[in-house]
């Protein structure tokens, strides 16, 4: 039996808030790119540029983010018994695969740059990547007064910090050239963008693989869980027991559980399910939980089949 105790509601009005702001970063990140590109190509600079390309990459991966989100509020078919919501997941693998692309361009771009350092205006270069500062940190601000958890709109918000980083370093790389006419300044900018958009793509390849992978929530200890439920009056033995992550802010559980024909005999079945399922979510947060009660009488006959 599973209990979800009105869960699913919150979690669909907080995916509601989220496609909002998703909306607002794609409409602001479409104008900065479009400012960028115009900028790299009057001020010739690879940061501006690279930026510019990260934000296209940014637009797209926030469609797809917004998309996600409208296919996982989608109500599943007769096979998709937990609905769409690992599409939210997917994307944000995609979104950080991308990332990595992005790295690896940076990269490449950035040392042949550093070999050949071409000329650029840094005074234009310097107001193009302020416009973009002052945009990209607007799209933090509104992603991540978020309070649903959601590791694609995390990944969108990842992505945008990314940005905000980048037009810092277009500013300082600015300056430099403009000051002391360093014009290396520019391409190192771009590979420093490289580095810092690393680690943050690959924990969220991480983080969204576990979910796919249906490895237990992070924090979750498995052999806590077991016991706390061992704890129990009547509870003597807790086997076959999982935990996955449905979607961001899902965690789910489901166990057999045995326990003595005395406490069945007193609190019936629905008693001892009510009482699991408030073990699980006043201790571990998870309100969708699913267990099997099983008198001690059975424990002769259940054949789990081989452990994978």
């Amino acid at each position: 039996m599973g209990h979800d105790h009105g869960h699913a509601h919150g979690h669909a009005a907080g995916r509601a808030a989220d496609r909002s702001r998703l909306r607002i970063v794609l409409g602001v990140t479409l104008v900065v790119m479009v400012v960028e590109v115009v900028g790299a190509v009057l001020t010739g600079s690879l940061a501006l540029l690279a930026d510019a390309g990260h934000m296209a990459t940014d637009a797209a991966a926030v469609v797809l983010a917004l998309g996600a989100s409208y296919v996982a509020s989608l109500r599943g078919g007769k096979r998709s018994t937990f609905g769409l919501h690992r599409a939210e997941i997917l994307a944000a693998m995609v979104n950080a695969l991308v990332l990595l692309v992005v790295c690896g361009y940076l990269a490449y771009a950035g040392i042949s740059r550093l070999a050949d350092p071409t000329h650029v205006d840094a005074g234009p270069m310097v107001g193009f990547a302020l416009v973009g500062l002052v945009a990209n940190a607007a799209s933090l601000v509104v992603l991540n007064r978020s309070d649903t958890g959601s590791l694609n709109l995390r990944g969108a918000a990842n992505e945008v910090l990314a940005d905000l980083v980048g037009s810092i370093l277009a500013v300082v790389a600015g300056l430099l050239i403009l000051l002391a006419d360093w014009h290396r300044a520019d391409p190192l900018a771009s590979l420093v963008i490289a580095v810092l958009i690393l680690p943050r793509s690959l924990v969220l390849l991480k983080e969204s693989a576990s979910v796919l992978l249906e490895i237990a929530p992070a924090g979750m200890d498995l052999d806590d869980v077991r016991r706390h439920l061992l704890e129990m009056p009547g509870v003597v033995d807790v086997h076959d027991l999982h935990a996955w992550t449905i979607t961001s802010g899902m965690p789910s559980l489901s166990a057999h559980v045995t326990v003595t024909q005395e406490v069945l005999d007193e609190h019936g079945v629905g008693g001892v399910l009510d009482r699991l399922a408030d073990c699980t979510a006043a201790h571990f947060d998870v309100r969708h939980s699913t267990f099997q009660v099983e008198p001690v009488t059975h424990q002769a006959h259940e054949d789990l089949g081989e452990v994978h």
